[in-house]
């Protein structure tokens, strides 16, 4: 039994999917002569819960209704990435296929069920990770997902990959070691470990994981 695990966050550690929902969204909005997201915006949405997400996008609207026009955008982005997919970074197939045979390997995400479920489905993954949690299946923020998958699957030890500043403080939260993906959508992070392609993440995780 692996007893050692490596934590993914999806969006800006994994994959990316900004340049395809961008206009899926817009397309959205427009429909509701709501102003359009840029891609700056949707960049800075990555790895935020729907409440967060809804409030950044809709600031002025009261939030029930934001996070209506939030849901529509969501539903239309779920049909088209099934069948799109998204855009993973270099060497995360190699590299991970190679971290399965040692560790533990998990993603913990704040995004809903169905956009995991794409990831894992479109890009043939499922078969690559131990377990897998969200904020939509479970509506706890990311640090107590990190700890419930540490926890339910016996981990000694374990570390967590993302790629922002949230991701940093739910690592430190739920008291496991932090990997700063530099390639993600975070900026100017300060944290021990870091790495500037997945690649690297084997040598990094053989430090932390001895």
């Amino acid at each position: 039994m692996k007893n050692k695990g490596i934590i993914f966050d999806l969006d800006g550690t994994l994959w990316s999917t900004s340049a395809q929902i961008v206009p899926v969204w817009n397309q959205v909005l427009d429909g509701m002569g709501l102003t359009p997201v840029t891609m700056a915006q949707m960049n800075s949405f990555m790895g935020k819960t729907p409440d967060m997400i809804a409030s950044m996008m809709l600031p002025d609207m009261p939030h029930s209704d934001a996070m209506r026009v939030f849901a529509e955008c969501v539903a239309e982005e779920d049909r088209f990435l099934a069948s799109h997919g998204g855009t993973l970074y270099e060497g995360v197939k190699s590299t991970l296929s190679a971290l399965g045979k040692k560790y533990f390997l998990a993603v913990v995400s704040n995004c809903g069920t169905g956009y995991l479920d794409i990831f894992l489905d479109y890009h043939k993954m499922r078969e690559v990770f131990d377990d897998w949690e969200t904020f939509g299946g479970t509506g706890m923020q990311k640090a107590e997902n990190i700890r419930l998958v540490v926890q339910r699957n016996g981990l000694e030890s374990a570390v967590y990959v993302g790629d922002t500043e949230l991701d940093k403080q739910s690592a430190e939260e739920a008291d496991v070691a932090f990997i700063w993906a530099k390639y993600g959508f975070g900026n100017n992070l300060s944290a021990k470990y870091s790495i500037g392609s997945i690649t690297e993440l084997p040598a990094v995780a053989e430090i932390l994981l001895a």
